[in-house]
């Protein structure tokens, strides 16, 4: 075929399929639908087309020209269709929901190839085995069609996510089934119940974690890509379809799993790894993306329609109708039977019944079991009746999903009202309203005086505004519950956070690591407040200050192996994550203020503020504790953070003179230049000194001032430099050994058995009685603040003491005071010592 006659094919068939979406809009036709009426016209005409004049002729003779073969649909178009799809995906959303969605993408595949092929095996005279494969092709749902309609009713973002969910892993089990039973087929072989279930476990689990080594590996290679938009977008179509074809040639796993996995991985963490102008631009590319390859994939499949139905037979389109119910019997199973079981488990959510109806006649077919179909077709060594009847079954279970359940999904989910918004919604869309155009009217009526427009066109615009507010009703706010009013006004805050937080990825305020970490504690809170309301947000702020898995790691391994650059690290990184969640706190009560109030009224909006006024005092607390600790990285931090909010005023200002024709491109790009080398400073990052010498530390401590340099030397040899962080318990445990403590810097409390508590300072120690005395009396030590600490071992202790009587006798000393005041405490406790009346004075 001539590479001109191809382009030409080609060209046509995208011409062609740019008018389908709004014609599908005026039928009112899922817009697979019409693709597959298109395509199978087209399939008929391209035989017959003598009529036609010479250039429709030439178009419809390069059609006929196509070669498309099973491996066309399944290496050209499929990895672009899920990557588009999974890349589109909400990855906390999906994983809410990850119980019934695996539940149907993996079990409900096999009770529908079992079903499928035990029954159309019994009531014809084909084997098990194909029977089998027959009921693997038609198992995998098709979302297009379903997600198509979804969108154009409005139903609720969730149906939309299990079903997406649901079509993007059963494609991969729908595949490893019939990949196994083809090679029965194909082979000979025996069926082995162990060895299809082996293959399919080992392709899928394989496959997930091919995708997300491949996922991670391409966010790694953004970093080097940034500020390069198509060069970062070029790297995700090479992703897609390396994913694919490297896991099932090289890797012998599912390539379907791993390129769903890299699109779930990338949409999760691309965002702050790429830069944030290729984010934006990511989602509407790979739309149109997707948009080619759905619309190729299902006219070429549709073309193909006619010739694997030429010789269907009446008992054949018997057994279609058979598989169209049996595949019903069987979905309906899992979901008006297993669904709600899972549901009682921990494992799983409750699905609505009004979702599972539509879940169920939802399930329809499309061109990924027309091309396993035609894939069949294309193995000789499969006896012809065995494939002819498995392409004409499907094909016909196709167009019946098609045609029956596409055609009158809109109208099923209309009459279940999941096109509506809740009351909660409709209420607040209505104050919504009513508080926009309030303001819209006086606006309006400015510009009319501004712009010497006439009262007669004025009071006519002015109409419409009262109209609409006549229309809607403003008392249904009144009808709402205060703790409603809080959830959705904590739901709306928690949104606008992770907006703020990537706006200041993209003013690079922070950097892509900070970001990452503040987008994914955003996202918990949010989740948070989803399931809990404002008990849920408190409990969220709480657990978002303390130390992470990380850090806390960090600091065991600093206590145990002395490891001190890990550690500083993890405070750096605390330390800029306090700094921008205060700043973000502080936007979110003055937008409470100025948006929520008129919508949710004063008190809901005094209860929201109240929360986030808590929560910003908690953040100072803990930034003060560490500015305390570390003012010159918190000054350093401070200029930095400030410095680089400048830098994208500055930016900005000169991108509004650029728009407004104020500067040239070239100017801009100078300037740009030029700000880049001007605040170049604010990205160097001084890492946080933690002084965790114990020879410096020693220094400061007034029991060790007097000692010469050479002591000081031999003592910063047995003392172990630690830090506390605020809170912390700190173990007089080490192991099996005991330890005891001298506080260098910071400050500690004791916490004694009757509930007092004792604050030691600089220079103090603690739990050294238990070393020196018989006592086996422990007190519980928590640091106030970040306290530096010097920990000497019992083994130390006495190598130590030993060296140096005059330090012996200086502990000693204490100890036994201090054993002495425990002695006297206990004898009061035991009533074994009163207290003296106080002398009279007069």
């Amino acid at each position: 075929m001539q590479i001109g006659h191809l382009v030409f094919g080609l060209a046509g068939l995208l011409a062609l399929v740019s008018f389908m979406p709004p014609l599908a809009g005026r039928l009112r036709l899922p817009y697979s639908v019409l693709l597959a009426i298109v395509g199978f016209v087209l399939g008929l005409i391209i035989h017959v087309h003598g009529w036609a004049p010479l250039v429709v002729s030439d178009f419809l003779d390069s059609l006929q020209d196509f070669e498309v073969s099973s491996e066309t649909f399944l290496f050209v178009f499929l990895p672009i269709l899920l990557f588009e799809t999974s890349l589109a995906i909400n990855v906390r959303r999906l994983l809410d929901d990850i119980g019934p969605i695996l539940m149907m993408a993996i079990v409900a595949v096999v009770v529908c190839t079992i079903a499928v092929g035990f029954s159309i095996s019994a009531a014809s005279g084909y084997s098990l085995a194909v029977c089998l494969m027959l009921g693997a092709i038609v198992a995998t749902t098709d979302p297009v069609a379903v997600v198509g309609v979804f969108r154009e009713v409005g139903a609720p973002k969730r149906l939309t996510t299990l079903v997406e969910g649901e079509s993007l892993f059963n494609d991969a089990a729908s595949i490893a089934l019939y990949s196994v039973l083809l090679t029965v087929l194909a082979g000979g072989g025996a069926l082995s119940t162990g060895k299809v279930f082996y293959s399919f476990v080992f392709s899928f689990i394989g496959g997930g974690v091919a995708g997300f080594l491949m996922g991670r590996l391409a966010c790694s290679l953004f970093i080097w890509l940034r500020g390069w938009p198509t060069a970062e977008i070029t790297l995700t179509i090479a992703l897609a379809y390396l994913t694919f074809y490297i896991s099932e040639h090289y890797l012998g796993v599912s390539g379907v799993v791993a390129t769903v996995i890299a699109g779930l991985v990338v949409g999760s963490s691309g965002r702050t790894r790429m830069s944030p102008a290729t984010f934006e631009q990511l989602s509407s590319s790979w739309s149109q993306f997707g948009f080619w390859a759905n619309s190729l994939i299902f006219i070429f499949a549709a073309m193909l329609i006619p010739r694997m139905m030429v010789d269907i037979t009446w008992t054949q389109i018997l057994l279609v109708l058979l598989v169209f119910a049996v595949t019903l019997l069987a979905r309906a199973l899992m979901v008006f039977g297993v669904l709600p079981l899972l549901g009682l488990t921990r494992f799983g959510t409750t699905v609505s019944p009004a979702y599972r109806i539509v879940m169920w006649w939802g399930g329809l077919r499309g061109a990924v079991s027309l091309a396993l179909a035609l894939a069949v077709t294309e193995q000789h060594n499969v006896p012809y009746e065995t494939r002819q009847f498995i392409a004409v079954a499907t094909t016909g279970f196709v167009l019946m999903t098609l045609f029956i359940n596409g055609v009158s999904l809109r109208k099923l989910i209309s009459r279940l009202g999941l096109n509506q918004l809740t009351p909660f919604e409709r209420t607040l869309r209505n104050q919504a309203v009513v508080v926009a155009l309030e303001e819209l009217r006086g606006k309006t009526d400015e510009i009319a005086q501004y712009d010497h427009i006439g009262q007669d066109a004025r009071t006519r615009v002015q109409s419409v505004f009262d109209a609409t507010l006549a229309s809607v009703d403003g008392g249904e706010l009144a009808q709402l519950s205060l703790d409603e009013k809080v959830s959705m006004g904590l739901a709306v805050v928690a949104a606008r956070e992770e907006e703020l937080f990537f706006d200041t990825l993209k003013a690079q305020v922070v950097d892509w690591r900070t970001a990452e970490s503040l987008l994914a504690r955003a996202e918990r809170l949010s989740d948070a407040v989803r399931a809990g309301g404002l008990k849920g947000f408190e409990a969220a702020i709480a657990a978002d200050l303390r130390y992470s898995a990380g850090f806390r790691l960090a600091l065991r391994v600093h206590y145990l192996f002395g490891f001190q650059a890990w550690l500083r690290n993890e405070l750096s990184k605390r330390f800029t994550n306090l700094m921008c969640k205060r700043s973000v706190a502080q936007q979110l009560i003055r937008f409470a203020q100025k948006e929520l109030q008129p919508l949710l009224g004063p008190e809901a909006t005094g209860i929201i503020i109240d929360a986030h006024r808590h929560r910003l005092v908690l953040l100072e607390n803990a930034l003060q504790a560490m500015n305390l600790q570390y003012p010159v990285f918190a000054q350093w931090l401070q200029e930095a953070y400030l410095g680089r909010i400048a830098r994208a005023l500055e930016r900005l200002r000169y991108r509004d003179m650029l728009s407004q024709s104020l500067l040239t491109g070239e100017m801009y790009a100078d300037l740009v230049k030029q700000i880049d080398l001007r605040w170049g400073h604010v990205q160097k990052h001084p890492p946080l000194d933690i002084t965790m010498s114990a020879r410096e530390l020693v220094g400061n401590i007034p029991l060790f001032q007097d000692l010469s340099p050479e002591a000081s030397a031999a003592i910063s040899k047995l003392l172990k430099p630690r830090l506390a962080v605020p809170n912390q318990y700190i173990s007089m445990r080490i192991g099996r050994s005991r330890a005891m403590y001298i506080v260098a810097s910071g400050a500690v409390t004791l916490h004694l058995p009757d509930g007092t508590t004792v604050e030691l300072g600089t220079g103090e120690m603690f739990g050294e009685m238990a070393l020196l005395t018989d006592t086996e009396f422990e007190a519980k030590a928590t640091s106030l603040g970040y306290s530096r600490l010097l920990m000497l071992q019992e083994k130390d202790l006495n190598t130590l003491l030993d060296r140096d009587p005059v330090l012996r006798e200086t502990v000693e000393t204490i100890a036994k005071q201090r054993l002495r005041a425990l002695t006297v405490w206990q004898e009061f406790q035991s009533g074994e010592r009163q207290h003296e009346p106080l002398p009279d004075l007069k």
